[in-house]
């Protein structure tokens, strides 16, 4: 009998998500229709980690498709995000219009650490993780002073906005031409952040523009208490400061010159590219899992 009783007050207290995990989509976490976020939960009888990711499509196109399995399997949970468009930025008057894409992906990141009881997850191990532009948003994010208001009425504001770790592929790191233009001549990717056709133009009206450029530049963000950071790239295996490469929106060059700002303030970062490889990771998932399962 007391046997009997001890399993059922084991029972009482195992979490009810550990029957089945959950599987959410278009969860809502503001009013627009592209402010909404899928979840998908590990199995795991203790708050596991996260891997929140931002999808690419240069803040002007894509979704929140991704494969979670490789990582559920591994018992990290997985949240992938929709945002609002530059476009949609432009019909709501929003300025600069990258302000709506990064700034929901820090809603968005807010919002899932008031989910953390409800979801099973540890709000202190969340991973950003995110592609091209999606990147960007997942730097800027990595490298922001933290973007919580602890005296806001509103939990989903007083929440951190800062990552464990950050893991990324074919990022942009900077949206300021003129260091972009030094970096790589042939650069050209970007003027839509602020509203623009043509980064010309952007370098022409720099001096007025430099406030946005600052505050919207991950680079610009980088300090001593950052998170650890894996960039991956693709491309050419010899990437070279002020060469002109085949794709310079996704080009290893911004990486270098990533790197070598992290390094200066002792950042623990890893870069890999076809020309630099690394003896443990292959790919930003062997990152991501490896820190978060330590």
């Amino acid at each position: 009998m007391r046997c009997f009783a001890l399993l059922v007050v084991l029972a009482m207290a195992s979490p009810v998500w550990s029957q089945e995990p959950l599987r959410l989509k278009d969860v809502a976490y503001g009013t627009h229709e592209r402010q909404v976020l899928d979840f998908y939960q590990a199995k795991s009888d203790r708050p596991t980690p996260v891997i929140f990711h931002v999808h690419g499509g240069g803040w002007h196109s894509g979704g929140k498709f991704i494969v979670p399995q490789l990582y559920l399997d591994q018992g990290i949970s997985v949240v992938s995000i929709n945002y609002r468009f530059t476009t949609n930025a432009v019909e709501e008057k929003i300025e600069p219009p990258v302000k709506a894409p990064l700034e929901d992906a820090a809603r968005a990141l807010q919002f899932v650490r008031t989910k953390a009881a409800e979801w099973n997850i540890d709000k202190t191990r969340i991973a950003g993780n995110g592609a091209s532009a999606g990147a960007c948003s997942v730097l800027w994010l990595g490298f922001h002073d933290d973007l919580a208001d602890p005296r806001s009425d509103d939990p989903v504001a007083r929440e951190s906005t800062r990552f464990y770790c950050v893991a990324v592929h074919s990022a942009q790191v900077s949206l300021d031409p003129q260091e972009l233009l030094e970096w790589m001549p042939n650069y050209f990717y970007g003027p839509h952040a602020f509203g623009y056709r043509n980064l010309k133009d952007v370098l022409k009206d720099r001096e007025k523009l430099l406030p946005w450029i600052k505050e919207y530049s991950p680079i610009e963000h980088v300090s001593r208490d950052d998170p650890p950071v894996m960039m991956f790239y693709q491309g050419n295996a010899k990437p070279v400061v002020g060469d002109s490469p085949a794709d310079p929106t996704h080009s290893a060059i911004m990486g270098i010159q990533l790197e070598e700002r992290l390094k200066a303030v002792g950042i623990d970062v890893v870069l890999i590219h076809p020309g630099r490889l690394h003896p443990q990771y292959k790919f930003t998932a062997d990152y991501l899992i490896d820190r978060l399962r330590k």
